[in-house]
């Protein structure tokens, strides 16, 4: 089993972090293999950030993302850039509010959850990225709760996490109830 995700968005939104929670998740509290890998531009906040997290049960040869099965993007020029990235017929997973599709959405399976805004209502929208991995693990199970959840516990400042497992407990509900309509 190989994994490949490939998260994007803006420098500032917090998909560095998120990569880095994903594979430390598996690699450490769901004892696979992982490898984290991440890219942004010169701008602090604002500019094109991405990371990548392949998953294996397996040696990991290869460290980067060739054919994504799963592409978690909030923002619109994320999704511009790297939808070419996701195979035909892998799981696409954007911040509703921030991504409008196109056409070439069709070949995928899409789900959309308002991160930003479920983060405003905890009360600092920074922690989007969080309420995304919320979701991310509900919708794909490539991750287990408890991993994500003890990853976050260790990454996270103490004096933030309450607000973090807020969120990331909002976007997995969010999830599971989108989950438990699939599978009515």
């Amino acid at each position: 089993m190989r994994v490949e995700i490939k998260f994007g968005g803006l420098g500032g939104q917090g998909i560095i972090t998120a990569g880095y929670i994903t594979a430390k998740a598996a690699a450490l509290h769901d004892g696979k293999e992982s490898v984290f890998t991440q890219d942004y531009s010169a701008e602090a906040r604002g500019g094109a950030s991405t990371s990548e997290v392949v998953i294996s049960d397996k040696m990991i040869n290869y460290p980067q993302v060739l054919h994504a099965d799963y592409l978690v993007v909030m923002s619109q020029s994320a999704y511009n850039d790297y939808l070419h990235k996701l195979k035909k017929g892998g799981v696409l997973i954007i911040e509703e509010d921030l991504v409008k599709l196109d056409e070439r959405a069709k070949d995928f399976k899409i789900y959309k959850i308002p991160a930003t805004r479920f983060a405003e209502e905890i009360g600092n929208p920074i922690v989007a990225n969080i309420v995304m991995l919320g979701f991310f693990v509900a919708i794909t199970g490539v991750v287990s709760k408890e991993a994500m959840w003890k990853s976050i516990e260790e990454r996270i400042p103490k004096r933030f996490l309450e607000m973090n497992q807020k969120a990331f407990l909002k976007g997995y509900e969010y999830g599971m109830e989108i989950v438990k309509k699939e599978k009515k």
